[in-house]
């Protein structure tokens, strides 16, 4: 019993470090790259073949499908790609993500490597300067993490030759008819799905098959119960309230892969003879001592394994690849768009949090929705000011709605990037998120300033108060400028940024500013004694002047912290 409790504590504390291995090493690269690899996925997908290439670098760059994927799923929600573009992306994420199995295959001593991994990361990391130079040793130590967690789990194995209670436990997988290797493929995309890296789940195999415990045969049908689990990531972001697109990208991913294993599954024993075929040599062993005890390892396994887990991939996509409209067609069919669908903050979770990237590009969304409601709070404001909702209070009910949405949108947007804003960020992403934190706010500010132009109109209205013609004149003057000032502001709210002549914006609004207080000069000139309640009505105008100028020094605010002078 203290043996196979040993065995047990061994096994997963290897797959722990080889899990958070693989999400330092995945951190590090993402942060390392930064947004250019969102660029170089939003924009090199002008082909499928394009796209199927773009999958494998951008997978190879950050080690991890799931966080591709996720990208993906945020990409398809935001628009940036649509489905077919991010089906071909996904095609070349399952190739791409074979990369780490043929790192594992070819190390040539796990330990070794994973401690001068440690060792390099540790210095970049802890005595050295620059974000970059961070970054990079949080992928060495990754890395390191990596291979220490192989070289863990395979050390816990190699004991359970030597107890035959657990060694026939093993013993009994058998992948020599197709029964067994559906059960093997179905045990292995359950724990997959679970742990959430199909590269943990080969690794565990290979260190297995390397052992002997099980056989070369067992190994190859994890790869593809494998394959199928790893699509759970994009479920855990696109669930939960997610879009339509996000479950169709989801869903993409999830059929192509099922499809393709219940397809390929049946070409099993030449998988199995492609490996042996190319690497002769497979069945090589090796002679150490484990504990005293001479043992025989498996020392070629590993490379036919990676080789195989690469073929069915490029394989998987040979079969949907020239078929990607249709398949996608049938996506859409399949989960439907429904006609009155519009993407909230509310309904990303901690699986759209695995990207940063993505997480900003979702809160863009709902700045946007704030960028656009609030050129319609102003168009209802002019409205209010100039009577026309006498007769008609849509707009002026249109007012208190969206402004009561935006203080709940601003404040979702704040705590959303505030949770992403706690990790790892590069200077980029953190300064991006920083941007939409200070422009949320403003936007929220103009939507305030908009319900207190109605609350003044009202109380002029319920004191019996009403503005003149020369004054109502005047207040749609300043409303008119004040909206032309928002109306060139709003469109560089947006991404990628576009150049900014923030010099000239800063000038328009110095006038718009001396052009107010020429207002505020006039309105003050109105009260006279012949018209002993105007000091009430001129009040309330100037509150509404007021309001405006606050609205011009809000979008003036948007304009310098997009152009990059504040924060």
């Amino acid at each position: 019993m203290k043996e196979v409790a040993l065995i047990l504590i061994t096994v997963c504390g290897g797959l722990g470090l080889f899990l958070l291995g693989m999400k330092h090493l995945s951190e590090g690269l993402q942060a390392t790259a930064g947004g250019s690899l969102r660029k170089f996925m939003a924009h090199a997908t002008s082909h499928r073949l394009v796209g199927v290439g773009t999958g494998i670098v951008s997978t190879m760059i950050v080690q991890s499908s799931s966080i591709i994927t996720v990208m993906l799923v945020g990409f398809v929600s935001t628009a940036l790609l649509t489905l077919p573009q991010a089906f071909a992306v996904l095609v070349g994420a399952n190739i791409g993500t074979t990369a780490t199995v043929w790192i594992i295959a070819y190390a040539p001593d796990p330990q070794a490597i994973g401690f001068f991994c440690l060792a390099t990361g540790g210095i970049l990391y802890f005595f050295l300067r620059g974000e970059r130079v961070h970054h990079l040793g949080l992928t060495a130590i990754g890395l390191g993490l990596v291979f220490l967690g192989l070289y863990f789990m395979s050390k816990g194995v190699a004991p359970i030759r030597e107890n035959p209670d657990i060694a026939a436990v093993f013993a009994r997988m058998s992948a020599e008819k197709m029964s067994g290797v559906f059960v093997i493929a179905f045990a292995a995309m359950l724990l997959t799905a679970i742990i959430q890296s199909s590269a943990a789940t080969i690794a565990i195999a290979m260190a297995m098959a390397t052992q002997g415990l099980i056989t070369y045969e067992v190994a190859i049908a994890v790869l593809f119960g494998a394959n199928v689990g790893t699509t759970a990531t994009g479920w855990i972001a696109a669930l939960g309230g997610g879009t339509a697109d996000a479950k169709r990208t989801a869903l993409a991913h999830t059929l192509s892969n099922l499809l393709g294993s219940l397809v390929l599954i049946w070409f099993f024993p030449l998988f199995v003879k492609m490996g042996q075929t190319l690497f002769p040599r497979w069945n090589v062993t090796q002679t150490t001592l484990v504990s005293g005890i001479p043992t025989q390892t498996f020392v070629h396994m590993m490379a036919p394994i990676a080789v195989t887990d690469t073929i069915f991939a490029i394989c998987r996509g040979l079969i949907f690849l020239p078929i990607v409209k249709p398949f996608c067609r049938l996506i859409e069919r399949l989960v439907p768009q429904p006609a009155d669908e519009k993407p909230h903050l509310s309904a990303l979770h901690i699986g759209v949090r695995l990207s940063p990237v993505i997480a900003c590009d979702q809160a863009l969304m709902e700045v946007d929705f704030m960028k656009q409601s609030n050129l319609e709070l102003l168009d209802c404001a002019r409205k209010v000011i100039s009577g026309a909702t006498a007769n008609d209070e849509g707009p002026e009910k249109h007012i208190v709605h969206r402004e009561d949405i935006l203080d709940n949108v601003q404040r979702e947007v704040t705590e959303f990037l505030g949770s992403i804003m706690s990790k790892r960020l590069s200077r980029d992403v953190a300064e991006r998120a920083q941007r939409l934190l200070r422009l949320t706010d403003e936007l929220e500010s103009v939507s305030d300033e908009c319900a207190t132009v109605l609350k003044v109109v009202k109380r002029l209205r319920g004191q019996n108060e009403h503005m003149s013609e020369a004054s109502v004149a005047l207040l749609v003057d300043v409303h008119d400028r004040v909206a032309g000032f928002a109306c060139e502001v709003t469109p560089l709210i947006r991404s990628p940024r576009p150049p900014i002549d923030v010099a000239s914006l800063q000038a328009q609004s110095a006038a718009l500013h001396d052009f107010i207080r020429e207002c505020r000069r006039i309105q003050l000139g109105r009260v006279g004694p012949e018209d002993p309640g105007s000091s009430v009505r001129v009040l309330g105008e100037l509150d509404i002047i007021n309001a405006y100028e606050r609205i011009r020094a809000y979008y003036l605010n948007m304009a310098e912290t997009l152009a990059g002078g504040k924060r």
